[in-house]
């Protein structure tokens, strides 16, 4: 028997940053918004705990224990006295490093994947528990849709979603560490006095009503000027699609991947091609929002 289980990638449409803290944390106000480009984590019966990876850029994505699919079979299994002896492959469509939590996803696909395998019947509490110990984005993997979430993420809200929204995302080649990229914002605001991140009120408000034009005013990413300090490349990206009438642009999370917001998907589809066109970015994927969390697809 295997269970196979679908996850979202993510874009921050507002990504609230405060100070260090003294665990090295950041408070924030990251708002989550589900989209439709997806990992499947499928998980079988083995002799011991594997993993495989195929798709795009599938030989950067560990293999070992340092997986997030791998701590997460862990997890669940010593919750329950288990061995975690399973075999996960992950077959990636997310952009690997790219800012659209890929890595976290499969670490909640593969929490769910195992519950079902080994017929755990898991609360939604004792998962998402779970998973705020592999990650601070890991628990919105598994919940999806809309979410606000608080402390170092972690901490969750779920948010009403008005209507669907598209987006182009472009995929620049390498990645960028997360820690990295904090790092450089703690560098940049060195001496400064970083306020209190909060969620901007115009911005929920648009993705209740679900405007486009709205949100795009709101969106706003507090590390995108610690990721073009890293990777000055990504300007041209952003400039690119702006010009072929994104309604707004952002470095997604802690980048590389840039992200547009189009009016709608034949939108979409032309900022797509003209990102492609600029030579600014390796590819450039088309998808909509909100998704749903991780989903049993098999069994």
């Amino acid at each position: 028997m295997s269970v196979t289980v679908r996850v979202p990638a993510k874009v921050n449409v507002r990504l609230a940053v405060g100070g260090a803290r003294p665990d090295g944390f950041h408070d924030l106000a990251n708002v989550f918004l589900a989209v439709g480009l997806y990992d499947e984590v499928t998980v079988t019966p083995a002799e011991s705990l594997t993993i495989t990876c195929s798709g795009p850029d599938a030989h950067q994505v560990p293999l070992d224990r340092t997986n997030l699919a791998a701590r997460a079979a862990e997890l669940l299994a010593a919750r329950h006295g288990l061995s975690p002896d399973v075999h996960i492959h992950i077959a990636k469509d997310i952009p690997v490093a790219g800012g659209m939590a890929g890595g976290s996803a499969d670490g909640a696909g593969a929490l769910l994947a195992c519950d079902a395998l080994w017929g755990l019947g898991s609360t939604r509490s004792e998962l998402l528990s779970i998973c705020a110990e592999l990650g601070s984005d890991v628990p919105f993997s598994l919940v999806g849709g809309a979410a606000l979430g608080t402390g170092r993420g972690e901490q969750l809200t779920e948010l009403e979603v008005g209507g669907d929204f598209h987006w182009v995302f472009a995929v620049a080649d390498g990645g960028l560490s997360t820690p990295a990229v904090y790092g450089e914002f703690d560098r940049l605001n060195e001496g400064i006095a970083v306020p209190e991140p909060i969620a901007s009120p115009a911005l929920l408000e648009a993705l209740r009503t679900g405007d486009a034009t709205a949100l795009a005013g709101a969106l706003a990413n507090d590390l995108q000027p610690a990721a073009l300090s890293l990777r000055p490349s990504l300007s041209a990206t952003l400039a690119a699609g702006t010009a072929a009438g994104a309604l707004a642009s952002l470095v997604s999370g802690s980048g590389p991947t840039t992200a547009f917001l189009t009016k709608d998907e034949d939108a979409a589809r032309g900022v797509a091609q003209a990102l492609l066109s600029s030579g600014t970015c390796r590819t450039a994927r088309v998808a909509p929002s909100p998704a749903r969390g991780a989903t049993v697809v098999g069994a």
